[in-house]
């Protein structure tokens, strides 16, 4: 459906700023919504906090991730129902020919880009490595 892929082009154009991770990051929440997982993407909480309207210059917190809105998919599984952001063309491009990949995560790698993963395994592995950078920086 066109506005389906509209939606997860907004969210794409959101996860990252890296030209060439796009249609890997279209792959994974494409995967994801295929096994029925839910997508669990920040911008979507964040575009559920302040309702798009103003910079969100601060970390999420539980709070933020139990926040009832149907734009949380941390909470509702599926697709948002409407965009959180206007997607570039190469956004939308990536949604419509995601990377050829099993992969099921992301995590920030630390280098304005991610590190992505099949398994939770591997995924966990990541995510520790990426709070160990950010306690270095502080």
């Amino acid at each position: 459906m066109p506005s389906d892929a509209v939606i997860l082009a907004s969210i794409v154009e959101k996860e990252t700023g890296v030209a060439s991770e796009r249609p890997q990051v279209a792959a994974v929440f494409i995967n994801r919504l295929r096994k029925g997982m839910r997508l669990q993407s920040d911008p979507t909480v964040i575009f559920a906090v302040n309702e798009g309207k103003m910079p969100f210059e601060r970390s999420l917190t539980r709070n933020d991730l139990n926040n009832e809105s149907s734009y949380n998919t941390y909470r509702h599984g599926g697709l948002p129902p409407g965009p959180i952001a206007s997607p570039g063309r190469a956004a939308i491009a990536a949604v419509l020919n995601p990377a050829d990949t099993n992969d099921l995560y992301f995590v920030a790698d630390g280098s304005g880009g991610h590190a992505f993963a099949r398994t939770l395994k591997e995924h966990n592995a990541n995510v520790r490595r990426w709070r160990r950078l950010k306690k270095q920086d502080k």
